[in-house]
């Protein structure tokens, strides 16, 4: 029998895992979810907790359990699985731990025979992409991170306080690694279509606002961290985004980890910049305009990201 609909297969059912099976569940996004976690009576609760719900949804998705042999047919493979990021720590600090996790996933997934899209949201997620883009030996637009999606949408909810619009009338992007080099494009950023810049010349008390939501914007995810122990809902929102951009082929442009293959000066990889994102992948590096300064930055965040991704290429001998 001929596969009918979208199938989609989450790994890992942990807070970021479980928030967004829930997301798609109630978005109706897919049409087929299967969880796979090594704490298999969560993954049993979970699934008869969201069919439960599913009567409610959007349009109906089918929960299951389910396991490596089960994602050869699958459109798209979300991985939340990893170690967390504890107090304190980096999510640099997580790269070898996660690293050698995902050999044995990616590995699993493998044999299955799938040939679909991998979307990774473990942190540190632009290296985890990476190692995810090495174990399984697809094209680099079937292999996706979160990015600096969540970074994006921390940032234009701040400034869209700050301008009293709603944040879908700011457009503003955070590039680079998903972390503490992560670089703000300011000289592109509008407030409802108008240059940031302007809108500060017209009213430059703002002006002191500008260096705080960066930092509030770099240092969320500590900030939730330390009030709760983990960050989940607004990643999840976000992974669901990219997922409906891939599952209907939206052709919209996220800032998502991309491999650099020579756009924006730099190459061999990973990190967050606009992309264009369809049912094919991530197809298309969107190569917006940076200043002198933010080609300094990001050039400094590219090199963080590189190091690290050298430090473990031990790890594919």
């Amino acid at each position: 029998m001929s596969k009918k609909g979208n199938k989609v297969v989450l790994v890992g059912n942990g807070a970021v895992g479980a928030s967004y099976a829930f997301t798609m569940v109630s978005q109706g996004v897919a049409d087929e979810l299967l969880i796979i976690d090594i704490n298999e009576d969560k993954v049993r609760g979970d699934v008869l907790d969201l069919n439960h719900g599913a009567p409610y949804a959007m349009s109906p998705v089918k929960v299951k359990a389910g396991k490596y042999e089960d994602c050869g047919d699958a459109d798209l493979i979300v991985i939340c699985a990893g170690a967390p990021q504890k107090v304190g720590e980096t999510r640099l600090d997580l790269v070898e731990k996660n690293a050698k996790i995902y050999k044995g996933i990616i590995t699993s997934i493998m044999d299955s025979g799938f040939d679909g899209i991998f979307l990774i949201a473990a942190n540190p997620v632009d290296i985890l992409t990476y190692v995810t883009l090495k174990y399984s030996g697809l094209p680099k637009h079937k292999v996706i991170g979160s990015g600096t999606i969540l970074d994006t949408a921390r940032f234009k909810h701040l400034l869209s306080e700050a301008f009293d619009v709603a944040p879908s009338s700011v457009h503003a992007n955070i590039i680079g690694e998903h972390g503490d080099s992560e670089v703000p494009v300011w000289s592109s950023a509008t407030i409802a279509g108008v240059s940031l810049y302007d809108e500060l010349k017209k009213d430059p008390e703002k002006s002191h606002l500008i260096e705080d939501i960066y930092v509030q914007t770099r240092d969320a995810a500590y900030d939730i961290i330390k009030a709760k122990g983990a960050t989940y809902y607004g990643v999840a929102m976000g992974l669901m985004h990219i997922s409906k951009a891939i599952l209907r082929n939206q052709n919209v442009v996220l800032t998502v980890s991309s491999y650099l293959e020579g756009e924006y000066g730099h190459e061999g990889v990973y990190t967050g910049v606009p992309t264009l994102i369809n049912g094919e992948g991530a197809v298309k590096i969107i190569e917006t305009p940076l200043n002198d300064d933010e080609k300094e930055k990001f050039a400094k965040s590219c090199k963080v990201l590189k190091d690290m991704q050298d430090s473990i290429e031990y790890l594919f001998e």
